[in-house]
């Protein structure tokens, strides 16, 4: 009896153990199902946010431009930082609003748009602003001053312009491609969580996370490339391979080129990115842009809705700089 209670015994640990087995097979299905899922929307709502990342792209490298070469990769990564904290506020807010007040998005992210443009209302009137020529007195003064201060000599230049301490510019320079940041950073979470929307709020999380760690590191990673393209060229020039020094001649002499470049594009991504956010929330605007330009097709159709958005931004942030102008002035500044 003591034999058969063993062997019964023993024949129901077998079968337990067969159970765990066949349940733990069936959860790790599930856990790489779900990480596929995870997975896929992921890559969907990357690839919703292209846009924004390439004007991501183009502001923050422009906003390094001008910046001392050996203070671009701190900036760069100032700046970094400050957009995942920015995500790390970014992605709680996200999920909170889209559990409890959905309807605040869209005004929300209006206000960022309306900020953007007035950013980019901004930096043109500094170029009417700006000096177009300086002696060589000025100009070996201002390089003395950046010297001291461990600055760009066109930091010193800008800050004297606006009052202000070169080094403490520099700092709000940062600060300010932080906050630009904050707004592309809102809109891409947006965009993201427009794609699991449907998804359980955990699902929802997993996703706003791997995307913005990842565009983080894509973003900053491609900006320290760019910023860095000229001691790759003199690194090239030191080969002895003729075809590397030429290619690193190349690069020397198309970087300032490019970081003029990425300036504008810069600028005008604040307003094609600051309108498109606040057309969305213009109801007859937008709904005029879908009857009438988008049914005529071709280029109209490709570069008409975001001209509209150009102009929207424009108008809307010059009457933010406007009505800033009122205040400053009724402040007695």
């Amino acid at each position: 009896m003591a034999g058969a209670g063993l062997l019964m015994l023993l024949d129901d640990i077998a079968t337990l153990l067969d159970d765990v087995a066949l349940m733990t097979k069936t959860a790790a299905g599930k856990s790489t199902a779900i990480l596929d899922d995870v997975a896929t929307q992921t890559k969907v709502a990357v690839q919703k946010t292209a846009g924004v990342l390439g004007d991501d792209l183009a502001l923050n490298a422009e906003q390094v431009t001008g910046v001392k070469a050996n203070r671009e990769l701190p900036v760069v990564w100032a700046v970094a930082k400050g957009s995942l904290w920015n995500k790390a506020i970014l992605v709680p807010a996200a999920l909170l609003i889209s559990a409890f007040a959905p309807w605040l998005i869209t005004p929300l992210l209006m206000v960022g748009g309306a900020f953007l443009c007035f950013e980019g209302v901004e930096k043109i009137m500094d170029l009417f602003h700006k000096e177009k020529k300086h002696d060589v007195k000025t100009v070996l003064a201002d390089s003395a001053e950046a010297q001291k201060a461990g600055v760009a000599p066109s930091s010193v230049r800008a800050a004297h312009e606006k009052q202000m301490d070169p080094l403490e510019y520099e700092k709000q320079k940062v600060k300010g491609a932080v906050r630009t940041d904050f707004i592309l950073s809102a809109e891409i979470m947006a965009i993201a969580l427009g794609t699991v929307s449907t998804k359980p709020i955990w699902e929802q999380a997993a996703v706003l996370i791997a995307v913005a760690i990842g565009i983080t590191v894509f973003v900053y990673g491609l900006v320290a490339g760019i910023v860095r393209m000229d001691d790759v060229g003199s690194w090239l020039m030191a080969k002895k391979s003729a075809a590397a020094q030429a290619f690193g001649r190349g690069m020397i002499a198309f970087t300032p080129w490019l970081m003029r470049g990425l300036s504008i594009v810069g600028t005008a991504a604040m307003f094609m990115v600051g309108g498109s956010l606040l057309v969305h929330g213009i109801g007859p605007i937008e709904h005029w842009i879908k009857d009438s330009i988008e049914p005529l097709g071709g280029v109209a159709a490709a570069l008409g809705p975001t001209l509209v958005h150009v102009v929207v931004g424009a108008i809307i942030g010059a009457i933010v700089v406007l009505c800033m102008e009122a205040w400053h002035k009724l402040r007695g500044h």
